[in-house]
């Protein structure tokens, strides 16, 4: 198994090196030379294993024996033995054919453990293997650096340094990253946005001269590694729901696009899925692309879903290279047309995505009603982004016969500001997070400025 380029000009590489890099030379996004395949017996072998079971063996094909079965295996264990549900990410059914799919039973309540518990570990057996190093940094809109620290902070051979934007997480977020006490973890407030974090985050990676040849690991779903541990709760829940035996369809949060991308990855690989819908918040540049083809940068806005509260959504890159049949060279040209003025997608590309895609938006208030209204219908108590997908779901979807499945991103307690918005009297954290409005915080605050934010990293790193 080798791993290319979405830009075409950067040389391929083996899931060990994909991992330790992260960003590609040309500045692409690393994917799979060829999607390996499960056929409808291998799906239809996967009914009621456990959750490490099913995702060894989704994920064997891309590890391609780098890591050795056995091993892999117990690194796989370990990660998901850190679930406080014994099905990792149980299914809830909402009404006739309409599912919940939990994602937030990992240490920091949030989707995101899912991959980053794993991560950290695949991370840490290869740099021990090499006697090396590293130097992680991520960027954050709230979610991910909460997770990529918990997932990282054991870890003998990293340090890990997580951008987040100055206050524009929730305080739940915050605390989940300041508040960890270990040596090799630092947070940095940024004074400014997302966006700003993450160019910082790329920038960095394409010249990491500041570290004076320490590698420097990217933990954002730019690795590949990331997309390909979220992979597995989609076949797992689809087996759940009766695949290879009948289709399912999929309603996703969306941001930054990676988790969606796994999804069409399961699709890719076999899995019988009859529709993807996008869910987002105001900050809508992916469903104005699908619905309108107006591929543009618009302005900021500040949700009540500030996971969602991207610009650009660096993972689209990956499925614009499938919807434009793997030419890299296209690819780039549209993303530097897309830095400059606003964009939009060749005809035959954009009818591609939309036999697969459908998109809705939902604003602040609409988000405020479905949490309301949710509860009412379901005695379920949602958090903002997981609202997002509640509604998409419901005005969108294809057909009632296909089950829908929705993916709950967050518990709801770490949004407990929009849930008390929404009229009710808040979310009790759950036991192994008491106190942490107590604990004390370490973070430093920084301006958007790239040298004093790599002048920092290469003076703490260990």
């Amino acid at each position: 198994m080798r791993y290319i380029s979405t830009r075409g000009q950067a040389p391929a590489l083996s899931f060990e090196e994909v991992v330790l890099t992260g960003l590609a030379s040309d500045g692409g996004l690393y994917v799979p030379e060829q999607i390996p395949q499960l056929s409808h017996d291998e799906l239809a072998a996967m009914a009621g294993l456990s959750y490490a079971e099913i995702a060894f063996r989704v994920m064997q094909p891309f590890v391609n024996g780098e890591i050795d079965d056995d091993t892999f295996r117990g690194l796989v264990r370990d990660a998901y033995a850190t679930f406080s549900h014994d099905a990792v990410v149980p299914l809830n059914q909402l009404d006739a054919n309409h599912f919940l799919l939990e994602m937030f039973h990992g240490p920091t309540l949030a989707f995101k453990d899912i991959a980053l518990q794993l991560l950290g570990r695949i991370l840490d057996h290869f740099l021990a293997k090499r006697g090396e190093r590293a130097v992680i940094m991520g960027a954050t809109s709230g979610d991910t650096g909460s997770a990529a620290i918990e997932g990282c902070r054991h870890c003998d051979n990293l340090d890990i340094f997580i951008l987040h934007p100055h206050n524009r997480v929730s305080e739940i977020q915050r605390r989940q990253m300041t508040t960890v006490q270990a040596d090799n973890v630092f947070n940095i407030a940024i004074e400014g946005n997302f966006d700003d974090a993450q160019a910082m985050l790329k920038a960095s990676f394409a010249d990491q001269s500041f570290l004076k040849g320490t590698r420097l690991v990217a933990v954002n779903s730019i690795n590949w590694a990331r997309i390909m541990a979220q992979i597995v709760y989609y076949v797992a829940a689809g087996v759940a729901l009766g695949a290879p035996h009948r289709q399912v369809s999929f309603c996703v949060p969306s941001a930054n696009f990676g988790n969606v991308f796994a999804g069409y990855m399961a699709y890719r690989m076999g899995l019988p899925v009859k529709q993807f819908i996008i869910a987002t918040n105001a900050n809508d540049i992916l469903h104005r692309t699908l619905a309108d083809n107006d591929f543009s940068k618009q302005a900021l806005k500040a949700t009540l879903a500030p996971s969602m509260d991207i610009v650009v959504s660096s993972n689209f890159e990956r499925l614009l290279f499938e919807a434009y049949e793997r030419d890299g060279a296209a690819v780039a040209a549209l993303l530097e047309r897309f830095q400059s003025e606003p964009a939009a997608l060749a005809e035959a590309p954009l009818a591609r995505l939309r036999e697969l895609f459908a998109s809705y938006s939902v604003d602040d208030a609409t988000i405020l009603e479905v949490i309301r209204e949710a509860h009412q219908r379901t005695k379920e108590l949602l958090d903002p982004h997981t609202a997002t997908g509640y509604r998409a779901a419901e005005r969108v979807r294809a057909d009632a016969a296909t089950p829908m499945i929705t993916l709950a991103t967050a518990h709801p307690a770490k949004f407990a500001e929009a849930v008390v918005e929404a009229g009710f009297p808040g979310v009790p954290l759950p036991a192994h997070m008491d106190g942490l409005l107590e604990r004390e915080e370490r973070y430093t605050v920084l301006p958007a400025d790239l040298a004093k934010v790599q002048a920092f990293v290469a003076e703490n790193r260990r």
